[in-house]
Formats: C-alpha cells, sequence, structure tokens
C-alpha cells in the first residue's frame, strides 16, 4: 500500500535517522571506512533477482533491503563476541536507511518502480500500487 502525506514523510525521515545512527555506531566501533565505502552499496546486488521477472526481483530485492537480517546479523555479532559482524550490520542498516531516505522503498511484485513508498521516480501513487 502506498502511503501518502505526513506519514510518508515521516517514513522517509525515520530512514534518514537509521542511516544516521548506523553510520554513528560504525565510527563508535572504530572500523576502517574504507571497508565501509566498499560495503556500502553491497545490498544493491540483490537486484539481480529482477533477471527472472519482477516477482522474483522483488523477492530478492526486499530479502535484501529490510532491517531483519542485518538485526540477526548485529545479534549474531553481539553472541560471538565478533565486532566485524556487528560492524557490517552497521553498514547495511546504513544502505537501507540512505535507500528509505531517497524514498526507495520495499518493491512489489508490480515493478521495480512500484515501492511501499510510492512509485519511483513519481511522488504520486499508481492505481495498481494503491491498496495491496
Amino acid at each position: 500500500m502506498y502511503i501518502p502525506g505526513f506519514p510518508r514523510v515521516l517514513l522517509r525521515f525515520e530512514g534518514l535517522i537509521v542511516l544516521v545512527l548506523s553510520v554513528y555506531g560504525y565510527h563508535d566501533l572504530g572500523e576502517s571506512w574504507w571497508l565501509f565505502a566498499l560495503l556500502f552499496l553491497v545490498p544493491d546486488i540483490s537486484m539481480v533477482g529482477y533477471v527472472w521477472g519482477a516477482w522474483s526481483g522483488a523477492l530478492v530485492y526486499n530479502l535484501g533491503h529490510n532491517y531483519v537480517f542485518p538485526a540477526f546479523l548485529a545479534l549474531l555479532g553481539n553472541m560471538v563476541g565478533q565486532p566485524l559482524l556487528y560492524s557490517l550490520a552497521l553498514i547495511w542498516t546504513a544502505h537501507i536507511g540512505f535507500d528509505r531516505a531517497l524514498g526507495l522503498g520495499l518493491k512489489y511484485p508490480t515493478g521495480f518502480s512500484h515501492t511501499h513508498l510510492g512509485r519511483v521516480g513519481s511522488g504520486e501513487p499508481e492505481e495498481e500500487v494503491v491498496g495491496q
């Protein structure tokens, strides 16, 4: 479902906050900024799913662009005492937050440009997206 108006602004601001807090947490860990720069766009590899069509593309993209997996990675890093795993999770959440702040949301299987934050490249929803 497309989220219009002020709630959409709040969701994009929320993405910005996640980005800022993730970068701050990464800085606080003292990890390499080269590693951050090298891995920041890695979640976008999930766009390869679109090679097999819109449905599989949306599924793979959404798996790489939600907070569930980096949260588990951070938890695992804390449980086993591996700060690198926690750092990787922060890079991942920073990327997701960056995308959300730009208005790039989770994808619908109707096409890459159909997201929960609206149509990519447009502030207006398309009829097929509303109410899904």
